[in-house]
Parts: C-alpha cells; sequence; structure tokens
C-alpha cells in the first residue's frame, strides 16, 4: 500500500512563534487519518504546507511521493479540499455551485445527482447557497471535494451542523470513498467520529505530536483495560480487578463500568487542555 503522504521532522514557525515543531507522519492509501487538536494547534499550517500553500522553514511533506513545494496544476487535480479557505458562489444555488466543477472535471451529472440525494439536498437544490444552513453547506462543500474521485481529501470539520443521522450518512458515504484507495485526511473535534471511522490519527498540541497511532491502540494504552469501577447507592465506589469484581457484588450496587478511557480523556490528560 503506497504512502500517498508523507511528512518528516516539518517545523514552521511565524514572526519566532513557532507553529509546527518536528512533526512526523505517513498516510497510506486507502486510509482515512483524523488529526486532533484544538483551535491554534497546527491542523490548519499542516494543511497548508501539504497543499502547497506554505513552505517549510525544516524537514519535508510528500504528496503522492511529490515535494509539496512542487506541486503542480496537474497534481491539485488529484486533490479534493473541504475548509473555510475554499469558498463557493453565494448567488448562485446549491446546483449551479455544483454543476460548474462537475462540467470541470468532466462528472457525470447523473453522478452529481445520486451524491445529492444520498446526503438529502436534492430537493433543496435550486435554493441560493447564501441562503443554506451550516450542515447543508457543510454537504455541498464535501460533495465538491469528493466529487472528482480524487486520491486525496482534506476534510475540516466534515460532519459540524449535522444531526447524528446525517452524520452517520456522510460516515458511510467516507468509508466507501476510502475503499477506492483514497486518502482522506480529516480535522475533527468529534472524538466519537475519529474514534469510529479514522485508521490513524494524531493528538496535536501547540504544534507538536504528543501521540500517533490507531484509536484503537490508544485507547488500549491508557485504559484500565482489566478493572472496572463498582457504584453502589450509599455512594460507595471502588475499583478493583475483573476477576474480583464477584466478590463486592451485592444488592446495593447502582452500576459497574469498565475502566477504558477515550481520545478527549486522553488529550486532557496528556497536555492538560480540551480539544
Amino acid at each position: 500500500m503506497g504512502k500517498n503522504i508523507l511528512i518528516s521532522n516539518l517545523t514552521k514557525s511565524f514572526k519566532g512563534k513557532i507553529a509546527l515543531q518536528d512533526i512526523s507522519l505517513s498516510i497510506n492509501s486507502g486510509e482515512i487519518f483524523g488529526f486532533l487538536g484544538p483551535s491554534g494547534a497546527g491542523k490548519t499550517t499542516t494543511i497548508n504546507i501539504l497543499t502547497g500553500q506554505l513552505s517549510p522553514d525544516e524537514g519535508f511533506a510528500k504528496i503522492l511521493s511529490k515535494d509539496s513545494t512542487k506541486l503542480t496544476a496537474d497534481n491539485f487535480l488529484e486533490l479534493g479540499i473541504m475548509s473555510d479557505n475554499v469558498g463557493f458562489y453565494d448567488k448562485l444555488s446549491l446546483y449551479d455551485n455544483l454543476l460548474f466543477f462537475a462540467k470541470f472535471h468532466g462528472v457525470k451529472v447523473s453522478y452529481l445527482d445520486s451524491l445529492l440525494k444520498r446526503l438529502k439536498l436534492y430537493d433543496d437544490r435550486f435554493k441560493k447557497a447564501e441562503k443554506l444552513s451550516t450542515g447543508m453547506k457543510q454537504r455541498m462543500l464535501l460533495i465538491r471535494a469528493i466529487l472528482h474521485s480524487p486520491k486525496i481529501i482534506f476534510l475540516d470539520e466534515p460532519t459540524s451542523g449535522m444531526d447524528p443521522t446525517l452524520s452517520q450518512i456522510v460516515h458511510d458515504l467516507l468509508l466507501e470513498v476510502k475503499k477506492s484507495g483514497a486518502t482522506i485526511f480529516l480535522t475533527t473535534h468529534n472524538m466519537e467520529e475519529a474514534t469510529k471511522i479514522c485508521d490513524s490519527i494524531a493528538l496535536l498540541h501547540k504544534g507538536e505530536i504528543v501521540e500517533y497511532g490507531s484509536p484503537r491502540e490508544i485507547i488500549d494504552k491508557y485504559s484500565q483495560t482489566d478493572k472496572v469501577k463498582i457504584s453502589y447507592f450509599d455512594g460507595r465506589e471502588i475499583i478493583v480487578s475483573k476477576g474480583e469484581a464477584y466478590k463486592y457484588l451485592d444488592k446495593n450496587i447502582k452500576t459497574i463500568n469498565s475502566l477504558e478511557t477515550n481520545l478527549e480523556t486522553i488529550f486532557i490528560q496528556l497536555t492538560g487542555d480540551k480539544l
């Protein structure tokens, strides 16, 4: 499986303030990668370097084996980008916004229509873009990012403003897109989302990667999976091994919970900050 994205010892500063400090990543084709961190952690700077909008001070980034500072117009055709910096035409309808890109990339209108129907936008396709809700704009921009079947897709908070049903539809679509061999590089504050659909993640804090691996590996690393917490109706709580739990069972037990942690708790534990 090829490395669609390779980052090595990447460092970037702005006016003496470090934005990225010696970060390294490798992301395969057919992989969903989650970049997790609070605002100002360096996520946008990383994406801007990967897409050739910024040059690193040290280290390098490669997209499809090509240095990100030397990307050509043909290389950009192999990228799909969904972010706040990639706008749309306010006065055009949702449909006309997407038709413009479909025709530019030679994509069949029938395929565009199928995506609109799947993401519950077809009935609203003639609304002006400026009248769309946040969630509808997100889905429109998502369609634009994946419409031409790019090899690498950058998604910034792809389910922002969506309810759980729509989020699930997006997740299912992204999992299908990854099966085609595309690499999906997404940022999200939704830890459940990252745990559910990402093959690998990096936790970024103040420009440094504090943890990197699959969600399952990271959660297992910081969980006390051999222990449970027993809570009683009288307010008592005890933590014991699973093998010893039977000794503490009685009619006053309120709950028994595994001590498996989650990504948000791990991030706070490692950094002292919230995502």
